[in-house]
């Protein structure tokens, strides 16, 4: 999703088919679970499924032309000769324009390869990015020593 692009709950474009977006809108959360690129553009689209507008539909179709322009997209386990663990970490600060919940979303990495990824809305408005931030690298630091004590627990 572009860093500008923003969707509105409320607007005065019209009701669409409610049915169609939320079909659309769960077939990318499927494909979310394998294709982490396009999960904040997914966390901010199923926000808007209660009561979709034809703005929103703009948003289904910058996913669905990302997905047709990267076929076959898929997740590769590959040595890379080290076994570190990494975790990358932003927060976007007041996001939402219904409530102005930031957005927190961090990946981790195995020895190189991407195994964990989130994408989701705060609980509590943060008053400033530094706090979102925080909120965020706490989340994602929870993640990576749950990772960390797995692998030691399973003497990897």
């Amino acid at each position: 999703m572009e860093p500008n692009f923003r969707l509105q709950l409320a607007s005065a474009n019209k009701v669409v088919n409610q049915e169609q977006f939320q079909r659309l809108v769960r077939r990318f959360i499927y494909l979310a679970h394998t294709q982490s690129n396009i999960a904040f553009a997914v966390s901010a689209v199923s926000q808007l499924m209660h009561s979709p507008r034809e703005e929103h539909f703009k948003g289904i179709d910058r996913i669905l032309k990302y997905l047709k322009g990267k076929p076959g997209v898929d997740l590769p386990f590959e040595n890379h000769g080290y076994s570190r663990i990494e975790a990358y970490i932003d927060a976007d600060w007041a996001r939402s324009m219904t409530d102005r919940r930031s957005t927190s979303s961090y990946y981790t990495f195995i020895r190189g390869n991407q195994v964990t990824w989130r994408s989701k809305k705060q609980i509590m408005v943060a008053r400033s990015s530094a706090e979102a931030e925080f909120r965020a690298v706490a989340h994602g630091i929870c993640e990576l020593l749950w990772r960390k004590n797995l692998l030691e627990d399973l003497s990897l």
